[in-house]
């Protein structure tokens, strides 16, 4: 093979992974066919059977790629960690050592400002394979962080710590994910420069109270029971909505935002 058929595979090769990449963050697994991947590579089948063999030895590839590295330093930064500081590892710290790294990374190498939302993607994305994926190939780095979340919440339950972990983490990996990331960083930030830092410590302030808040206390419980008494009243009444005066309420960007995506009436 002649140096220059040698880089047109190799530029082929790339242009499949970054097609992939591109497509799994917009769209995720299941959705994305190997006639997307070829259509926005320039490339034919026959390619991605000579490099990959198939589309799921193709998103292998992809994930090795972009996570093998982020998982290495995770533990690099955790063993440092509980080393120096073994009885100082709260949540938020072991939440801010998952994500370090990553943000690093976001800054450079081949995926840049994308890597966040392709790490959002690979955490949210239900589709069975990816599942299969992340717990054959990186389950022992689960169970590390499991036992540092454990060791920091010592009066949660395990069975409560990996049902908040699920939430707290979906959460995040679902905002990730999503295309507002620039949006929601220019909220937090409040048109001001802030480092990673400052970004970081107002998103886990965000994300921790779902593993830290207590348990509901029987008060909270009979609020709650009244609340759905008052729903199936209100349900049965067929009262005309009105509409509710301004009070001279302005919203900040990050509560209008909040309403436009997350109300429970939309």
């Amino acid at each position: 093979m002649s140096p220059t058929q040698r880089t047109n595979h190799s530029d082929t090769r790339k242009r499949l992974l970054e097609a992939t990449e591109w497509l799994f963050i917009e769209s995720g697994y299941e959705a994305m066919s190997l006639r997307h991947i070829t259509a926005r590579a320039g490339a034919n089948l026959a390619a991605v059977n000579y490099h990959f063999g198939s589309k799921e030895a193709l998103v292998q590839e992809l994930l090795s790629l972009r996570l093998d590295r982020l998982n290495r330093e995770r533990l690099q930064l955790l063993s440092a960690c509980e080393q120096q500081r073994p009885e100082e590892l709260d949540a938020a710290v072991v939440l801010a050592m998952l994500f370090v790294p990553a943000f690093r990374l976001s800054h450079g190498g081949t995926s840049g400002p994308a890597f966040m939302r392709l790490l959002g993607r690979v955490y949210s994305d239900p589709s069975p394979f990816i599942r299969g994926y992340l717990q054959e190939h990186y389950r022992s780095i689960s169970g590390r962080f499991f036992e540092a979340f454990a060791r920091a919440l010592p009066a949660l339950p395990r069975s409560e710590l990996g049902l908040r972990l699920h939430f707290a983490l979906k959460a995040l990996s679902g905002m990730l994910a999503g295309e507002d990331m620039q949006q929601l960083t220019a909220s937090i930030s409040k048109g001001e420069t802030i480092n990673d830092a400052e970004l970081l410590a107002r998103l886990i302030s965000l994300i921790s109270p779902i593993l830290t808040a207590p348990f509901g206390s029987p008060e909270q419980i009979k609020v709650i029971e009244q609340v759905l008494q008052l729903d199936d009243s209100t349900a049965n009444a067929s009262i005309e909505p009105t509409s509710e005066p301004d009070h001279g309420r302005h919203d900040t960007p990050a509560a209008q935002h909040w309403i436009r995506e997350g109300s429970p009436v939309s």
